[in-house]
């Protein structure tokens, strides 16, 4: 995976038209399934509640069947990246206590592991508007770059894969 330059203005606008659209469908849909089949099946005397936590699932696989459909349009560019994004910083995060015991010991890939996650977490958290905690980010960055510069290595974050993350 390689970070991408994103506009911050635009990914927000675009990220609050579809939680917004998601919000309306959710209500929209699980609503109209279950007043649809309450009205089918209705006998007057039993709960509606398995009824209508039936529409709401029903509801949210189709919109999340829609967002899956549309996830390559133009419109959804950056809202797929930050996903993709946060996928791939959660599977680091998981194994970031061996690849931490690895940067320890100058392990290369560790280190361009531990690279790359901050790099991401640094412009995840800025995009998100999440400042609490980038200044120990900041510092963590800080660190491994020095590192980084006493070992003489190169690092830049295009050249990420994750099946790097299988050694770990």
């Amino acid at each position: 995976m390689k970070l991408e330059n994103i506009d911050k203005t635009r990914y927000r606008k675009h990220l609050n038209k579809v939680i917004l659209a998601c919000i309306v469908g959710l209500i929209v849909l699980s609503l109209s399934i279950s007043t649809l089949v309450i009205y089918l099946v209705n006998d007057g005397e039993s709960s509606h509640f398995w009824i209508n936590f039936a529409g709401v699932v029903i509801a949210s696989f189709i919109i999340g069947s829609i967002l899956a459909k549309y996830k390559q349009h133009p419109f959804m560019y950056e809202i797929a990246y930050v996903w993709d994004l946060k996928q791939v910083l959660n599977q680091i995060h998981r194994k970031s206590k061996k690849i931490n015991l690895a940067v320890n010991e100058n392990d290369v890939t560790a280190i361009e592991i531990m690279y790359f996650y901050y790099k991401a977490c640094i412009q995840l958290y800025t995009l998100d508007d999440n400042t609490i905690t980038l200044s120990s980010l900041n510092i963590k960055a800080a660190e491994l770059d020095s590192q980084i510069a006493s070992l003489n290595l190169t690092i830049n974050t295009e050249n990420f894969e994750r099946k790097s993350l299988s050694a770990y």
